[in-house]
């Protein structure tokens, strides 16, 4: 009993010898997505502040491709030593019911990574070129059943304004028709230009035109209205139920991280999303800090995969 004793306390020594050593080399944080992206660009914020608070520098590593996929694969069979990290946008919980997977790039969303934080949520807005005779949701609603063209952009198949689409569309009684895009810049340039004349979109890539007129937001799609933009109106305010999708990111690592490092960075991140400059950059961003126990995370992530997994066989809903 002793010797069983005497190994316990040891083995609780080593345990804290190994946290309060990390981290004692670089720390990745792998960004399934290109460079210049909000994804990235929050990425890129958190590592330089952990970077300065850890001792340690904190990479960032642009694995982009398959929405998400490959780089979310990459992480999920790293070790789990708390040196490779994801920051993953909403889309990591649904990509893979768009797009094929194969045994080498297939992740276990639920039960495949260790939850660490939530940094930040997106609220999904509708909104329209400045252009558009239209001035309300049920003004739009209206025209599409007169007959007018009612196309909406969106940064591509599959994503989160795709699936927000086709559930606005179910709740509204329209058929907006998609018109996928390759990200959300080229999207937004032909709203701007007026050739098409709807938009899901996050409030960041909306906001630079809604004081001159270029783009006017009718809608967001949440169960409270966003502080971002405090004078749009929920959907369901306006009469439209269940129209609800919020895009957020949020920092995970492999399966199977210990708990004291898991701790560490979920504390450091914590206090980093309090900070007044990670707050205006976020707001820049159309991201709203969010913070919390890992276990936050999990849900949100487990949720999403859930409902919208649902959603997306219901509508076959595809990639390109």
């Amino acid at each position: 009993m002793k010797q069983f004793l005497r190994f316990l306390a040891l083995a609780c020594l080593c345990g804290l010898a190994a946290a309060q050593g990390y981290p004692s080399r670089p720390i990745t944080i792998v960004v399934a997505y290109p460079a210049g992206g909000d994804t990235d660009a929050v990425a890129r914020l958190l590592g330089e502040k952990l970077s300065t608070r850890l001792g340690q520098p904190v990479i960032v590593d642009n694995r982009s491709g398959a929405s998400g996929i490959i780089g979310s694969s990459h992480v999920s069979k790293a070790p789990a030593d708390g040196y490779t990290l994801l920051l993953a946008p909403s889309t990591f919980a649904i990509a893979q019911f768009v797009l094929k997977t194969s045994g080498s790039t297939a992740y276990d969303v639920v039960n495949g990574f260790t939850p660490i934080i939530q940094t930040g949520s997106q609220p999904l807005f509708l909104a329209t070129a400045g252009s558009v005779e239209a001035k309300s949701v049920k003004e739009l609603v209206a025209a599409a059943k007169t007959g007018s063209n009612m196309d909406y952009a969106s940064p591509g198949s599959g994503s989160p304004m795709h699936v927000l689409g086709e559930i606005a569309n179910k709740s509204m009684g329209v058929n907006f028709r998609q018109v996928p895009y390759k990200g959300v810049a080229p999207a937004m340039s032909d709203v701007l230009g007026s050739h098409v004349p709807l938009t899901y979109m996050t409030y960041g890539p909306l906001e630079p035109y809604v004081a001159n007129g270029k783009v006017r937001i009718l809608a967001v799609a949440d169960k409270a209205r966003s502080p971002l933009a405090p004078n749009v109106p929920t959907f369901a305010e306006l009469g439209y139920a269940g129209i609800e999708v919020t895009a957020w990111n949020g920092l995970f690592g492999p399966k199977g991280m210990p708990a004291d490092i898991v701790k560490t960075l979920n504390t450091h991140v914590n206090e980093i999303l309090k900070m007044p400059d990670v707050a205006a950059k976020f707001a820049t961003l159309g991201v709203i800090p969010h913070g919390g126990a890992p276990d936050v995370l999990a849900k949100t992530s487990a949720g999403d995969f859930e409902r919208f997994g649902r959603v997306i066989k219901e509508m076959g809903i595809k990639a390109d």
